[in-house]
């Protein structure tokens, strides 16, 4: 929830703020009234206004995430966002190519990380190991067309080599 309590010189009351599709929702709920403090009943009337308009807010927000689950999105190097190549340096220093996806998961309700090496699976193997980690935690069915357009974006060895190398 983020209805919040402001209690400054310059505002007393409730501001509702949301983030949704990179813009910023934020609304303001006075607790004066001719220049006096709201108390009791009058004090939780504006707090119910509050709550229902973040209520509102929070609905639109849950709608635009759907969305954007249902979508696939590309960081400006053409790589899907929240699956990259990487170079991962291993713990005897050596450098290895791996995907390396980094999400917030719907199932946890937390950001999850894993990597996927590409010595050990190879590009196509690691690829898909890295989409099923991806559409679990993002509640993709292995049935659906974002699964099927996922997979078959693939990275070529030559868009491998060109990502390891822009690192």
């Amino acid at each position: 929830m983020s209805v919040e309590l402001l209690d400054n010189p310059r505002f007393h009351g409730f501001r509702v703020r949301r983030q949704i599709d990179g813009k910023t929702y934020q609304e303001y709920f006075s607790l004066k009234e001719n220049g006096k403090r709201l108390r009791g009943a009058k004090r939780a009337a504006v707090k119910d206004v509050a709550e229902k308009r973040d209520a509102e807010l929070a609905a639109l927000q849950q709608k635009s995430k759907d969305k954007a689950d249902r979508e696939i999105q590309l960081d400006e190097n053409g790589q899907v966002k929240g699956i990259l190549c990487r170079l991962k340096k291993e713990k005897s220093g050596t450098m290895t190519p791996v995907f390396q996806v980094g999400i917030m998961s719907r199932v946890t309700g937390k950001i999850v990380n894993t990597t996927v090496s590409l010595n050990k699976h190879g590009i196509p193997a690691a690829w898909e190991k890295a989409v099923d980690f991806y559409c679990h935690h993002k509640n993709i069915s292995k049935r659906t067309k974002i699964y099927k357009d996922l997979v078959a974006r693939c990275p070529k060895k030559a868009q491998v080599n060109k990502f390891l190398k822009a690192a």
